[in-house]
């Protein structure tokens, strides 16, 4: 019997300690600021604990009090973090948000050279998907280091093997690498998920101009099961060989921080397709479109990447229409 805690979904990915300024300008002139976490992976793993799955977080943190405080709150989430590895040699990354008051904040990384930029295929270990079901990873991680994509493709290819279904968000990072590299690198993972995420930009650099119909056929015969395209103001749409479905968005009155919103995303497709399995592809894709535009609109209403993301009695609600009690 294994001794590693059960997991609905295992993630694999770096996060960072985020540093934001309590005060609007420029970065240069900030005298303040505020912490928290940030990482694709990690924001996916909290969104989904929180709507009531188990989940296991994988990565390298270096040896230092930033790594202490990354494990410190994502164990408090309620995620598993027993199998992530510490590294002296190598540090935690970080990085900062700068907000103008116009637009969406800028981002500034200061990841090169961190923990985990040094992965390599041969850091990848069966245990990080004994006891579970499914496993989600980005198009952030691959571009982390020289050895980093290698690391991704091997362990969607022994998830896969053991049995784990696979979802990849190619959650395009175009700062951490060259187009031509970004491009090859992702399309050659699409094959190996069953679960494909772009968005409506990210579907057009890797596949060039297509109609949203044409983007759910063409990543389809690449051999993913499912293709959900998230079509941000506009909703989202999802394909599968037998079914598509057209979800309009969840309004929101203003726009705070976009940043996560991705992420929540796709913490509410997951958390409402891995629940609904046995059902006709349709309600199921509905269903969950439905699950996911919310989480993404809730995301973009609060500074910060994961802060915001609701528990699943708060969706509930939010679903059937009902006010949230405050006094």
């Amino acid at each position: 019997m294994s001794d590693i805690r059960p997991a609905d979904v295992v993630t694999i990915g770096e996060s960072m300690v985020l540093f934001q300024p309590m005060s609007e300008g420029p970065l240069a002139y900030a005298p303040l600021f505020t912490r928290s976490l940030a990482g694709a992976e990690s924001n996916v793993a909290i969104g989904l604990s929180r709507l009531g799955l188990s989940v296991r977080w994988i990565s390298r943190l270096g040896a230092d009090p930033f790594g202490d405080f990354v494990l410190a709150t994502l164990a408090g989430e309620g995620v598993d973090v027993s199998l992530v590895e510490r590294d002296a040699g190598y540090p935690t990354a970080v990085y900062f948000k700068e907000f103008k008051g116009y637009g969406d904040p800028n981002v500034y990384y200061y990841r090169k050279g961190s923990a985990v930029s040094q992965w390599t295929p041969g850091h990848v270990n069966l245990r990080w998907f004994d006891n579970a079901s499914h496993l989600h990873v980005t198009g952030i991680t691959p571009a982390l280091g020289p050895a980093t994509a290698e690391t991704v493709r091997k362990a969607m290819v022994e998830a896969r093997a053991m049995g784990l279904t696979v979802s990849f968000d190619p959650n395009l990072r175009r700062k951490l690498w060259s187009e031509e590299k970004a491009r090859k690198t992702l399309l050659s993972l699409i094959p190996l998920c069953d679960i494909f995420m772009p968005g409506l930009e990210e579907a057009e650099f890797l596949a060039g101009p297509m109609t949203e119909e044409a983007y759910g056929a063409h990543f389809l015969t690449m051999g993913t099961g499912v293709v959900v395209l998230k079509l941000g103001e506009e909703g989202s749409i999802g394909f599968t060989p037998q079914a598509a479905v057209r979800v309009k968005p969840h309004v929101v009155k203003r726009v705070i921080d976009t940043v996560g919103a991705g992420d929540a995303f796709a913490a509410g497709f997951l958390s409402a397709w891995l629940t609904s399995a046995g059902e006709d592809d349709e309600p199921r894709l509905r269903q969950a479109l439905e699950r996911a535009n919310l989480l993404g609109a809730l995301a973009t209403q609060y500074r910060g990447d994961w802060e915001g993301l609701p528990k699943l009695d708060e969706v509930r609600r939010l679903q059937a229409g009902a006010r949230e009690t405050t006094r």
